[in-house]
């Protein structure tokens, strides 16, 4: 028993030295903020409807933290810009040899969305936190017929859009919540 009670120890001190913070959901928002409007995040990219994925994204997390507010009873406003997003493929080098010389032939090994969001949060007009989360999330390639994969590929960029909504908006309330 008190083998697995250091073992714990030390993989929570660990985690904690990695970078990973645990913060408390009831944490709260700066300045004693319990309810919050999340208007639509404006767009700056060329992509249409990200404005539409992360604001729900958005609000679905301020209804878990329990934050979100009704119309008129928010005490503050979640403002958000979608700044940036952009997808491409990865690609790994594969060393070749031939006769004497060596080369790396470049391989796409798969796709990745990337995103950057500012959110900040105001009450009357006051910024009480701001902060920018960015990340990236992996996809694959399609695997049908030429014509069909162009479809495969689009569908699986949009999910790992949608993952990556998710990602960020949880860590930006976090970032909020603590102060970070």
């Amino acid at each position: 028993m008190a083998r697995m009670r250091v073992m714990g120890w030390i993989l929570l001190l660990s985690a904690a030295g990695c970078g990973y913070r645990f913060t408390s959901r009831d944490a709260g928002l700066p300045e004693g903020v319990r309810s919050v409007c999340a208007p639509v995040l404006r767009n700056d990219t060329a992509e249409p409807g990200l404005e539409v994925l992360f604001t729900r994204v958005l609000r679905q997390e301020l209804v878990r933290a329990g934050v979100l507010g009704g119309t008129g009873a928010c005490e503050a406003t979640l403002q958000g810009v979608v700044r940036s997003v952009g997808s491409g493929p990865t690609v790994i080098a594969e060393p070749s040899f031939q006769g004497d010389s060596r080369s790396a032939a470049a391989q796409a090994a798969g796709y990745q969305a990337s995103a950057v969001v500012l959110l900040r949060l105001e009450r009357d007009g006051r910024v009480l936190a701001e902060t920018e989360v960015s990340g990236t999330e992996d996809f694959l390639p399609g695997t049908t017929s030429v014509s069909g994969e162009v479809l495969q590929v689009e569908a699986n960029r949009q999910a790992a859009l949608h993952r990556l909504a998710e990602t960020l908006m949880r860590e930006g309330y976090d970032r909020l919540a603590s102060n970070w």
